[in-house]
């Protein structure tokens, strides 16, 4: 399969991954396709039943069940379901060779990182800056208008994603900058919409934009 070219989002829980992937896959960055693959809620959608891939086998899903009922990351020797989820995702919205994937929750780790690096091309790193507290605000007024139905917001569970992110996930960006990857700072406050966000992501990545038949 062709390693799509792909632009990794990082950033703590609250931040607006999600809102600013769905934001880029609606306007695209110049003429290319962008597809955005939401780890998270594909591990929520799976645990639930709804859309399981045709690849997965009892311990796959008894491990992603296990996984979100723990609030842990997928390690190491469990990546093969990662890996199952975006090939089924590829082929579901039948991704071709010059779209781009916007990747939100995968890899969350270094670990996880080296082996996202077999199947995509990773091209540049949206980081999306915010404080402890712009988090909390962010959630409790629902600012990028996605925590409608979630259940893992209670203050507890937002200060373990906000250690997990700072001990296992903050690494990464250092980690694509040793390989020579762009890595792009956001900053995120209180009251930044999904619409600025896109109006910063697209500025950053405006190489696309004027000659979308190169690559960085």
């Amino acid at each position: 399969m062709t390693r799509n070219d792909a632009v990794l989002l990082v950033g703590p829980t609250g931040a607006g991954k999600t809102p600013l992937g769905d934001a880029l896959a609606k306007s695209g960055v110049g003429t290319r396709r962008c597809f955005h693959f939401d780890f998270g809620a594909n591990l929520r959608w799976i645990a639930a039943g709804k859309d399981v891939p045709d690849t997965f086998d009892h311990d796959d899903l008894r491990i992603v069940r296990e996984v979100l009922t723990g609030g842990a990351l997928l390690e190491d020797e469990s990546f093969h379901i990662a890996e199952k989820i975006l090939y089924a995702f590829m082929e579901d919205m039948a991704i071709g060779d010059r779209d781009l994937l916007i990747l939100n929750g995968l890899p969350r780790h270094v670990g996880q990182a080296r082996d996202t690096d077999r199947l995509v091309n990773m091209i540049a790193i949206l980081s999306l800056e915010c404080t402890p507290d712009v988090v909390r605000t962010r959630i409790r007024r629902n600012t990028g208008g996605d925590r409608v139905g979630r259940l893992d917001d209670s203050l507890a569970e937002i200060q373990a994603k906000l250690k997990t992110f700072q001990e296992r996930t903050r690494p990464l960006l250092q980690y694509y900058a040793n390989k020579g990857i762009p890595v792009h700072r956001l900053t995120v406050g209180t009251e930044t919409t999904p619409a600025q966000m896109l109006d910063m992501a697209v500025s950053v990545l405006s190489v696309w934009r004027t000659s979308p038949n190169s690559l960085p």
